[in-house]
């Protein structure tokens, strides 16, 4: 695997090294002593994947508030996606900044997002399907987010926005009142 990094700390693109021959292709897509060597959580305590059946479907942007405030990796395995990872820590210099990227089941690439980050993607195609390994386990009455289009963080979406979920239209903006409830992330 390859990590490259972003230009948010902690937050890398993961790249298969694959290996192929008249079969297709062999690559690994985890290995917990690489994510350690790179100083990078390796903790894993759940997979899941979300299916997304139109083009221009919005998930995020997601969080879990401390102390259940938990490490992805997030691939998409079917279709394509723009991934983004969102800085929530208010200590950090880059509190409020975003990074975006396109993730294909073609490339295999995947999106490393720390703590104290929210996520979220656009599909870019219809028939997505998205894997996450996840560090801790999801907790509802720790799920948190932050509303998708506010202007304060100013993610560049790809396109308009057709399929959302209520409560991810819904979520509040970041908020000067809401910055302890982000602390320990």
């Amino acid at each position: 695997m390859r990590f490259v990094p972003t230009n948010l700390a902690g937050v890398y693109v993961v790249e298969q090294e694959r290996q192929n021959d008249d079969r297709g292709f062999f690559a690994r897509t985890w290995c917990a002593r690489e994510f350690e060597d790179h100083g990078l959580d390796a903790g894993l305590a759940q997979c899941s994947v979300s299916f997304n059946r139109r083009r221009a479907t919005l998930r995020g942007l997601h969080y879990q508030a401390p102390p259940f405030a938990e490490v992805k990796l997030v691939r998409c395995i079917r279709g394509a996606l723009y991934d983004v990872a969102l800085d929530l820590r208010p200590d950090s210099p880059s509190f409020g900044r975003w990074f975006g990227v396109e993730l294909t089941a073609e490339d295999g690439r995947g999106l490393y997002i720390p703590r104290g980050f929210a996520h979220g993607f656009y599909s870019l195609a219809d028939d997505t399907e998205v894997a996450y390994q996840i560090s801790t386990e999801y907790r509802p009455d720790a799920a948190r987010g932050v509303r998708w289009d506010d202007p304060f963080h100013g993610v560049a979406w790809p396109g308009p926005v057709e399929v959302i979920a209520p409560r991810d239209r819904d979520y509040p903006d970041i908020a000067l009142d809401r910055l302890e409830e982000l602390r320990g992330l």
